[in-house]
Order: structure tokens, then sequence, then C-alpha cells
């Protein structure tokens, strides 16, 4: 639980600051393509997460995590990061509220499993972006 608690610090604060910011806007895009423009589940989720991650890149990027590599390998570590940060979260949250929810509309479970889908992202999301897109290198002493 130590352990733990030492990873939940200011950045982790920072990081859910940031994820206000993109989750508002994100999910205004997400719902509003499922919804009012009647796009398919997957192409909602993915406009919420291709609109959030810039934005979430830059702040969390020079806020967040203060990462000063200027490397391209950074970005696509975050691209790998968030890719299958949403393939796992929003893949898995659509086959357990199916399992779990058969009985409602095919509306009401994709709705659903969205909000469950955002729920899991961040928390995977954190770690990925902390440990390993944002993770900064240690210098060996010469």
């Amino acid at each position: 639980m130590e352990k733990l608690k030492g990873k939940l610090d200011i950045t982790f604060l920072k990081f859910v600051l940031v994820g206000v910011v993109n989750t508002v806007v994100g999910t205004a895009v997400m719902f509003l393509a499922y919804n009012l423009l009647h796009l398919s589940y997957w192409i909602s989720s993915a406009a919420n997460y291709i609109v959030g991650s810039i934005c979430s890149y830059f702040l969390n990027k020079y806020f967040t995590f203060q990462n000063k590599s200027k490397s391209p390998v950074v970005i696509l570590k975050f691209i790998l990061n968030i890719t299958v940060c949403y393939l796992i979260a929003y893949g898995g949250a659509k086959k357990l509220i199916l399992l779990l929810l058969s009985g409602l509309s095919t509306e009401w479970q994709d709705n659903i499993a969205m909000v469950c889908g955002m729920g899991l992202f961040v928390i995977l999301n954190y770690f990925g972006q902390r440990f390993f897109a944002f993770k900064e290198e240690k210098r060996e002493k010469e």
C-alpha cells in the first residue's frame, strides 16, 4: 500500500486536472458523435481519444510530467500507450457490459460501456504515461 501511495503524488493530481479538461471535451465529442451523428460505438469512442489525446500529450508532457525529451520516441511511446489503453479499456468494457446487461438495448449497452471504458482508460493511461511514455531516462554519470 505504501508503494502505491508514493505513486499517487502531486503528479497524479496534475494528471487528474488535465484529465478533467480532456474528459469534458472528449466525452462531449463521443456522445454527440454517437447519439446525434449516429456514428458507431468504435468511431465515437475513437473520436473522443483522438481529440483528447492531442490535448493530453501537450498538457501531460509539459505540465504534468515535465518531460524535457525532444526525441520523437516520446511521441511514439505516447501513441502506443494511448492505443493499447484504448483497446483494452473499451474492448473490455464493451464485452463486460454486453455480458452483464444483455437485456438492454444496444444503444443503452454502448452508452454504459463507453462510461465504463472511460474509467478503465484513465487508470491504465495514468500508469502508462507515467512509467512508460513520459518516464524520464536516467543518465549515467560520466
